[in-house]
């Protein structure tokens, strides 16, 4: 996919691999980069043939956060009846319920540092991978700022107690505290390793049919939240269906002891950037 200027796009057997590309600056989150990571899960939202979303950034470098060159200009917009930086601050809000609301896994893959809005993007993944020495830091408060748009993210990742140790203190911590917290769930020794393992796990979802983790991913968002019996009433027409459609597959194939048509393998070199 070749008409984004800010990102490497491109589709590996139904999978998405999307790399912030603007590594003069750290792929800093400016206005430009965030609206084609808009683009990219306009397609995953479009497109029922998209089985994931791998988020990862180029020159060993995850993301910095925010584009703080882009603050000061924001500060001078001219005021309208809409603050200008609250409307901007919430137009990336926007996008991470867009990501994070997205109906198949999303993986964001860690090299470097995820720093604010890079650890944000990373805390509305469904899965987190990263190299032992990658780092993760709220830095907002460090500048004057908050966490705004990404708190509920990093509390709905890390729970309370761990979002206020990181952003009213700033800490930056490594991997390996990063996955005790859990924020991370499985951590590479390096850059080439890190191919590997996500290879592992992408080969681990296309074990799994496409449609039926489309149907189980907003199911599993629901739980928690229904009390009277219509989340199982929604689940048992979702059962039904999955089983009409992909079910028939899986079912033959276990009896049949072959793969499923959906199968597929990952190696490191097809997800390599």
């Amino acid at each position: 996919m070749s008409d984004y200027q800010h990102l490497i796009v491109r589709r590996e057997h139904g999978v998405l691999l999307a790399t912030l590309n603007r590594p003069e600056t750290r792929n800093a989150l400016a206005p430009e980069v965030v609206a084609e990571l808009a683009r990219a899960v306009g397609i995953v939202e479009s497109d029922d043939t998209v089985r994931a979303l791998v988020l990862r950034g180029a020159g060993g470098f995850f993301c910095a956060g925010g584009n703080v060159g882009s603050f000061q200009s924001r500060l001078d917009a001219a005021t309208t009846d809409e603050d200008p930086v609250a409307a901007r601050n919430r137009e990336f809000g926007r996008f991470m319920q867009r990501l994070a609301a997205l109906p198949v896994p999303v993986i964001a893959v860690v090299e470097g540092a995820a720093m604010g809005g890079g650890m944000g993007l990373a805390c509305a993944a469904d899965l987190v991978l990263a190299t032992q020495d990658a780092k993760f830091a709220l830095s907002e408060t460090a500048l004057g700022i908050i966490p705004a748009q990404i708190a509920p993210f990093v509390v709905a990742r890390l729970g309370r107690r761990a979002a206020l140790r990181l952003g009213l203190f700033g800490e930056r911590v490594s991997g390996s505290a990063a996955q005790a917290l859990g924020l991370v769930d499985e951590l590479a020794a390096d850059g080439a390793a890190l191919d590997a393992l996500l290879a592992q796990w992408l080969t681990r979802l296309c074990a799994c049919a496409p449609g039926a983790n489309r149907a189980l991913k907003p199911l599993l968002r629901r739980c928690g939240r229904d009390e009277d019996g219509a989340l199982l009433d929604d689940a048992a027409r979702l059962f039904a269906a999955c089983m009409r459609r992909e079910g028939a597959e899986g079912i033959a194939a276990f009896r049949e002891k072959r793969l499923a048509a959906w199968r597929h393998e990952f190696t490191a070199d097809a997800v390599r950037t």
